[in-house]
């Protein structure tokens, strides 16, 4: 089959609230359809705020050969070969200072590292709900490993890569905004796909996002036309990376505002939908 686009363009979707439906999984329909565009030529990959642990599961039946955005960009992993092509930490200066804010402020969260190819999740203690709920389902669902440490400063000579602070939005705000200042760090702060009133914010290191994720994955790939597919706060820098992008019907409106066009709900199949009508 001869593609109505570029036949070096490259496919990237978001996850939660955009690939997947509301329930964390990838309908059968979207997965016929993805699958039989990949097997008609199609380079298709996701950018996700996921490790690699949640997405091998979700993603177990996708015909997934191209390398794989996770964790926002922080990490770029090749899922034939099984191994990270890319991996960019935090300094140990920004660990510090990120420990101490979490600290001060009585913050809970995750913490990631990354070691021989082996990605590693800390945590102090389950403070809240959304917290817990997140643990149980990667532990239960995914057989994700966590590790309990008394304090994050234990282990800040870590590879450390990511945080991960749940919380409600009055609290996590104003931290938002003291990291947007920070030198050397990139951070994401958005409302949960699936916990009311929960908010993540993500910090990392301002050489990952998925801006810089989906390029690295341009020219790596060879690829000179990309197109994205998002819903959310952190789908920003990979609206930016995109050459056309789209967003769900369910996206914030930000998104939709300043998409190349509206498609259909992550519940109905839209992006499954769109390349089958487009590709």
């Amino acid at each position: 089959m001869i593609s109505k686009l570029t036949p070096k363009t490259l496919y990237v979707s978001d996850l939660d609230g955009t690939l997947l439906n509301n329930n964390a999984k990838i309908s059968d329909r979207s997965l016929n359809i993805i699958n039989s565009l990949i097997d008609k030529g199609m380079l298709f990959t996701v950018a996700t705020a996921r490790s690699i642990a949640s997405v091998k599961y979700i993603l177990k039946d996708l015909k997934l050969t191209l390398p794989v955005i996770l964790m926002n960009g922080v990490c770029i992993y090749d899922p034939v070969n099984q191994k990270y092509i890319n991996v960019e930490t935090l300094s140990k200066e920004n660990i510090r200072i990120l420990i101490s804010l979490i600290e001060e402020n009585n913050l809970k969260g995750f913490m990631y590292a990354v070691k021989n190819e082996k990605l590693s999740t800390y945590y102090e203690e389950l403070s809240n709900k959304a917290l817990r709920d997140f643990y149980e389902i990667r532990v239960k669902r995914y057989k994700k490993p966590f590790t309990k440490v008394n304090k994050f400063a234990e282990i800040k000579d870590e590879p450390i890569i990511y945080f991960v602070l749940m919380d409600y939005k009055e609290k996590l705000e104003p931290i938002y905004r003291l990291v947007e200042n920070l030198p050397n760090i990139n951070s994401v702060f958005y409302k949960d796909n699936y916990e009311k009133d929960m908010w993540y914010l993500e910090i990392f290191s301002n050489k990952a996002s998925k801006y810089h994720a989906v390029q690295y994955l341009r020219k790596y790939l060879s690829a000179d036309y990309v197109i994205g597919f998002g819903d959310n706060q952190n789908d920003l820098s990979l609206f930016e990376a995109c050459d056309k992008f789209y967003a769900v019907d369910n996206a914030i409106e930000e998104l939709k505002q300043r998409a190349d066009a509206v498609i259909g709900k992550n519940s109905e199949d839209g992006v499954a939908m769109w390349l089958k009508e487009n590709f």
